[in-house]
């Protein structure tokens, strides 16, 4: 194999590693301090994001498809695209009677109820007006201006990606009792990974931690787990671009340039009791191996292996931002100050998982 690498430039993505123990990792509960993961959420929240708000996957809102409908901020949402694959947006309301446009139809383009037949183009109609939609290609965004609260921006801040034509991409959608600050301060706390995680990472260092001044990212160096030996070591960077979105990027190694956008978008609105949030989760993986080409023509088989992945993650990581949201409900959680929430219930984890 050292042969092959030294002929053609080759080396292997994947590296075998001695076995170890969980317990016989170094622990990391001083590099992950309290201060430095609120500092960093703090700056991450302080950003403007105008507005918008991700509500799902491009390919949840397909050309000639039925309306998508959710509750964003406790607002009620209803996408839908015309025939030429423009995305509209607006109250998820009928101006009628109220019906629930998301159980409309789409027909020639035109989001028809079906209660009583009233037809909506995407246009304004009295006691109706749509919402700016933006969709980036991966996900579908959604400006609300009465929930965001903030300066509108024309269009959201899109995380740099790889190119479309050369990734395979995938999107993962979960929902969890707790805020979107809970989301984002799991993502803000990297050493967690191989404790929380074994059966995925492994070997997980943190190289640099984030600086209040100039360059505001975690840099990681950790190892992917294939099976209990095999590893594929990579270097990634942690930033946060905005106050719901924690964007994961490998800088070095096998896929350099992928990315695992996390997004929180609160589902109920800022003063609910029990809150809930979901976390929209879309994968951007690519690589300059040749082989990739295969992978990305296998794209749709794919894609609910990758989902089944971040899957298995966030059913932990929902509970440790659970847990978060409870402790800073009653004023234990270290670092974080108190707030007024309540106690999450004990039927919370029923509903993790189904999106609003």
């Amino acid at each position: 194999m050292s042969g092959r690498a030294d002929r053609t430039g080759w080396t292997p993505p994947v590296r075998r590693r001695r076995r170890s123990r969980w317990a016989a990792q170094a622990p990391t509960w001083r590099q992950a301090r309290p201060a430095l993961i609120a500092a960093a959420l703090a700056r991450a929240s302080a950003r403007p994001a105008g507005n918008w708000f991700v509500v799902g996957a491009s390919r949840d809102v397909p050309a000639g498809g039925p309306p998508l409908g959710r509750t964003v901020g406790g607002t009620e949402v209803v996408l839908w695209r015309s025939d030429t694959g423009e995305l509209h947006a607006g109250p998820g309301a009928c101006p009628h009677l109220g019906a629930p446009l998301r159980e409309g139809r789409v027909v020639c383009g035109t989001l028809v109820c079906r209660w009583h037949g009233l037809a909506l183009d995407g246009g304004p109609f009295t006691g109706w007006d749509p919402y700016p939609a933006h969709d980036d290609g991966v996900l579908v965004w959604v400006r609300l201006d009465a929930v965001g609260g903030e300066e509108p921006s024309e269009c959201p801040r899109v995380p740099e990606r790889p190119a479309a034509g050369g990734a395979v991409d995938a999107v993962f959608t979960a929902v969890g009792r707790c805020e979107p600050q809970d989301v984002v301060a799991n993502r803000l706390d990297p050493w967690h990974g191989s404790w929380f995680h074994p059966y995925a990472f492994v070997d997980l260092t943190v190289v640099r931690p984030p600086r209040e001044r100039g360059d505001d990212a975690f840099v990681v160096d950790v190892s992917f787990r294939l099976t209990d030996r095999l590893v594929v070591p990579v270097r990634a960077e942690f930033t946060a671009p905005g106050p719901r979105t924690v964007v994961m990027r490998i800088t070095e190694g096998e896929g350099a340039t992928s990315v695992v956008e996390t997004h929180a978008t609160p589902l109920t609105g800022a003063a609910h009791a029990s809150p809930r949030t979901a976390v929209v989760e879309a994968v951007v993986a690519a690589s300059d191996r040749r082989g990739f080409a295969l992978a990305r023509a296998a794209a749709p088989l794919l894609r609910p292996l990758i989902r089944h992945t971040a899957g298995r993650l966030w059913r932990d990581d929902l509970a440790y931002a659970e847990r978060r949201w409870e402790l800073r409900g009653t004023g234990r959680f270290p670092g974080a100050g108190t707030a007024a929430h309540r106690r999450v219930p004990a039927e919370a984890a029923e509903d993790r998982g189904r999106p609003g």
